[in-house]
This record gives structure tokens, sequence and C-alpha cells, in this order.
């Protein structure tokens, strides 16, 4: 599959977004008119004939007193996690945001490794010994996920730290 990567409307980020069966709220193009002190471009993958098949919101803010931005796409982009060709849906994104002008780029995937059902999630409120969501046993595990993270990091990304937060954690890493 052949991508390319452009700028898009608002209008076209959305309808992509309402197409799907779920996205990350983060990544609506209205997200970037709550932060307003960020500078922000929609993005948008297309295939050989030309349908839309990705799309990323990208917020920039800019450092103090020179041209070079922190590049973050919170909670996306919103593209095919696990195709094979990862690779390819990220280069073009990442040269594009160094021309212009990203020095770093930060990105939330939404690739889901542990799932808990309500029984376990009820167990774990009850356990005294139960401190963060992690400490109680999973019901489903994505093994794709892990490929997904090791394709990440053969690809030079780094995963942030945790920081602890447990139950709490709002942050993408």
């Amino acid at each position: 599959m052949s991508l390319s990567l452009r700028t898009i409307s608002r209008e076209q980020h959305l309808g992509y977004l309402q197409s799907l069966p779920s996205a990350s709220h983060c990544q609506v193009p209205a997200w970037a008119d709550v932060k307003n002190e960020w500078r922000s471009e929609n993005l948008g993958w297309f295939n050989e004939s030309e349908e839309l098949v990705g799309a990323a919101l990208v917020l920039y803010r800019q450092l103090p007193k020179v041209k070079r931005y922190l590049a973050y796409l919170p909670e996306g982009p919103v593209i095919n996690w696990y195709a094979p060709n990862l690779d390819e849906w990220l280069q073009p994104m990442l040269a594009h945001l160094k021309q212009q002008g990203a020095f770093t780029v930060k990105m939330g995937p939404p690739v889901v490794i542990r799932r808990w059902n309500s029984a376990a999630i009820k167990a774990g409120i009850q356990d005294p010994n139960v401190k963060r969501l992690r400490d109680v046993e999973a019901s489903v595990i994505e093994p794709r996920a892990f490929e997904v993270s090791d394709k990440l990091r053969r690809m030079g990304w780094q995963q942030a730290e945790d920081g602890g937060a447990g139950f709490g954690d709002v942050q993408p890493r």
C-alpha cells in the first residue's frame, strides 16, 4: 500500500473520524480550540485511490524565543496501528513535522494492551492490596499491541516514563 500525507481541512478530519466506530475526543479537530496556546494542524493519510485512510490532530507548542516546536498528537494519530508497514505511516509524518519546525514529537498511540471487565475492576476496588489498575489481572491481553510497541521501539520511538499515576493516569504514553 502506497500512502501519501498532506494537510486536510477540519471538515475532512471530522468526517473521517465520524466514519469510524470510535476515536478519542482528543483527536477531534475542535480539541485544538481548547488548547488556545497551541497551533494546530490536521493531517490526512491517503491511499493510491486518494481515499482518506488515516488522520491526525497535531498540536504545536513553540519554545520560548525560538521558532522550534513540540509536536503533540494527543491519543493519536488515528491510523492502522497494526499495519505491517507502520513505518510507511509514521516516516512521512515525522518528515512533515520536521518541516514545520518540530524538534520533538510526542504521540499517544491508541493501542490498548490490556482490558479489564467490570468484575475484575470491582474485585480490584475491593482488594486493599490493589493501588493501581495494573495491580489487577487483566481480563484480556492484546498480543498485537506488544508487536506495535516493539515496532515503535525499533523505529527509534521512546516510551515516556509512567510516573506512577495509576488509576488517574490521563496523559497518553
